[in-house]
């Protein structure tokens, strides 16, 4: 098989990356890294004493971030390839093939970290699949701008990587018809930032399991209705979040689906979830291993006939996942094809931040520069490699729920008791 883009691709990709070398230098070198969370008053005093940059230098605002959305959004880069069946929100029309060319270009260029993400890969195409016109005229000209942040309401305490088990409540005013959404999620990424989340939540009283949901679209700026509390990591850093909804207003008009079936279009999120963006999600794996490599032949490690093989596994397992997310780009899917995949790259990413730290030996124990109480929490890029790959095979569902939908979907296995 021939895995070559086509001329149109390369065209598309000079044009590229002409847009991101004018304005990519131009962007401020914090932006590199995600803004710090602003604690909610509740967290002042936890978070206080933990407090500190998690690079060199201040952490770069949210604003900053949010003017790099808004110029994405104003070069037309925001929602390529979006569905143009219900008509055009701002954003330039694009194959498949020419979205992997952004995406990687946009790796290869060393980009901002991306706050718009979830609006743009999630609820979108979601909004396009199961929403109506009035919703998608609503959200998405906003998420194509950079404009409107989105945050994902799903996993909650107890329940795990279990989302039929979701416990938050939504009950509908029988006057004006609002919905009044009351519990908690955790493990919610970019909440803080948040001006929307869109939130899964059970609106039927009595129903069980994945019966009785419903998928609702609420504002994040309810103050006293709406909590965001920073979960702090293993790198210091506190992008997931935990979220209290305390009677937070959805509008009828803001359910996706229609009463009863957030359940349907959830699941159709999460296929979207656990396959978008595997090319260029492997251009930054690239450039890590290669980070991996040179530090191997710097520190003397490549010498190492064991390390050595290991570097080499990790760059043929890299190869072939590309190979395969190339052969299988604009294919029909399977069910499990997603799963798969997350199981391939979980893994990989997570046996490369343990090969850093081995290479780095006794050194790996150390931080890159002396800890104060001001500055407590230094790690190089190894240490953080290392660290954050714990999450790989957790976050966007388990290796174990991963497995369980390859056995039932795919390979039609019994089912697992759940009780």
């Amino acid at each position: 098989m021939d895995f070559a883009f086509g001329p149109e691709d390369e065209r598309f990709r000079t044009r590229a990356r002409d847009w991101l070398d004018e304005h990519v230098a131009d962007a401020p070198a914090q932006l590199a890294r995600r803004p710090q969370p602003q604690p909610q008053p509740q967290a002042q005093a936890q978070l206080q004493a933990q407090s500190g940059a998690d690079h060199d230098g201040p952490p770069a605002p949210a604003d900053a971030h949010r003017a790099w959305e808004r110029e994405l959004g104003a070069g037309g880069w925001i929602g390529l390839g979006w569905d143009r069946t219900h008509g055009t929100y701002g954003n330039q029309p694009a194959t498949l093939t020419q979205q992997v060319v952004w995406a990687e270009e946009y790796a290869r260029a060393g980009a901002p970290a991306r706050l718009g993400h979830i609006g743009e890969n999630l609820l979108a195409p979601t909004l396009l699949a199961y929403g109506n016109d009035t919703q998608r005229a609503r959200f998405l000209p906003p998420i194509a701008r950079g404009e409107e942040l989105w945050c994902q309401g799903y996993s909650e305490p107890e329940a795990g990587s279990d989302l039929a088990g979701v416990r938050t409540r939504a009950v509908r005013d029988p006057g004006d018809g609002t919905y009044r959404v009351t519990g908690q999620k955790i493990w919610t990424s970019l909440a803080q930032e948040a001006d929307w989340c869109f939130v899964l939540a059970r609106t039927e009283d009595g129903s069980q399991r994945h019966h009785g949901l419903s998928f609702l679209l609420v504002p994040m700026g309810q103050p006293g209705r709406v909590e965001v509390r920073p979960i702090r990591q293993l790198t210091g850093d506190a992008e997931f979040n935990e979220v209290f909804f305390d009677g937070a207003v959805a509008r009828p008009e803001h359910l996706v689906g229609g009463p009863g079936q957030g359940w349907r279009v959830a699941m159709g999120l999460l296929a979207v979830e656990r396959g978008v963006s595997t090319l260029a999600q492997q251009i930054g794996f690239a450039q890590e291993l290669d980070r991996v490599v040179r530090l191997a032949l710097r520190t003397g490690a490549a010498d190492d006939p064991v390390l050595r093989d290991r570097l080499v596994e990790q760059w043929a397992e890299l190869k072939t996942m590309r190979w395969n997310a190339l052969r299988t780009l604009g294919e029909a899917s399977g069910p499990g094809a997603p799963s798969v995949a997350k199981l391939l790259w979980g893994g990989w990413h997570q046996r490369l931040g343990e090969l850093a730290v081995r290479i780095r030996g006794a050194a790996a124990a150390l931080g890159p520069g002396r800890w104060t109480a001001e500055r407590p929490y230094e790690l190089d890029d190894a240490q953080r490699l290392f660290l954050f790959s714990r999450a790989d095979t957790i976050y966007g569902g388990s290796d174990e729920i991963q497995r369980n939908i390859i056995a039932e979907r795919v390979l039609n296995l019994p089912k697992e008791s759940r009780g």
